[in-house]
C-alpha cells in the first residue's frame, strides 16, 4: 500500500571549506547574511527572541522570520511565510544544520524546508524556495571561502 503524500519537503546540502563555528556565524550574524544573500538586507541575529526580517531586491519587502531554535554551531530552525503550506499560520519551517567534517576543516551545510502543500501551488512554491535556498548555499560557499558576492548586481 503506498503513503499517502500529505506535505512537500525538500533538502538541499553543501561542503564549505571552513570550521563549523565560522560557518554557522556567517548564517546567524545579520552583517554577514547581508553581504552574500539577503540583497536588501538583514536586521536582527538568528536567534530565538530577537526581531528578524529579510529584505531582497528580487522579492522587495521585509519579510519576517521568526527563529524557532538556535543551538550553536549545529543548528538554526527558522518559521517563515508562505503561500500553500499546510499549517494554519501560513508558514514554513526551515532547518539549518551545520555538520564538522574532516576535523572540523570542512562544513556541511543541510538546509530542510517543509510545511507545504501536495498541491500544484504547493510544489510551485517549494520548487521556487528550493531553487532560491540552492542559490544562497551557494552563495554562502563563495563567500565564506573566496570573499566573492555572487548576488552582486543579479537582481538589482
Amino acid at each position: 500500500m503506498e503513503d499517502e503524500l500529505t506535505e512537500l519537503t525538500f533538502t538541499v546540502s553543501v561542503r564549505v571549506s571552513r570550521p563549523s563555528a565560522q560557518v554557522y556565524e556567517a548564517v546567524a550574524d545579520p552583517e554577514q547574511l547581508s553581504r552574500y544573500f539577503t540583497t536588501g538586507g538583514a536586521r536582527g541575529r538568528l536567534e530565538p527572541g530577537n526581531d528578524v526580517t529579510w529584505d531582497f531586491h528580487d522579492f522587495p519587502g521585509a519579510f519576517p522570520v521568526r527563529v524557532l531554535e538556535a543551538d550553536p554551531p549545529r543548528r538554526i530552525v527558522i518559521e517563515w511565510a508562505g503561500e500553500a503550506t499546510t499549517n494554519d499560520q501560513g508558514t514554513t519551517t526551515t532547518t539549518f544544520e551545520f555538520e564538522p567534517l574532516d576535523d572540523d576543516t570542512r562544513t556541511l551545510v543541510t538546509i530542510t524546508e517543509s510545511s507545504w502543500r501536495p498541491t500544484v501551488d504547493g510544489a510551485k512554491n517549494a520548487f521556487d524556495n528550493c531553487e532560491g535556498w540552492t542559490s544562497m548555499l551557494s552563495a554562502l560557499k563563495a563567500w565564506i571561502e573566496h570573499g566573492v558576492n555572487l548576488r552582486e548586481g543579479f537582481y538589482k
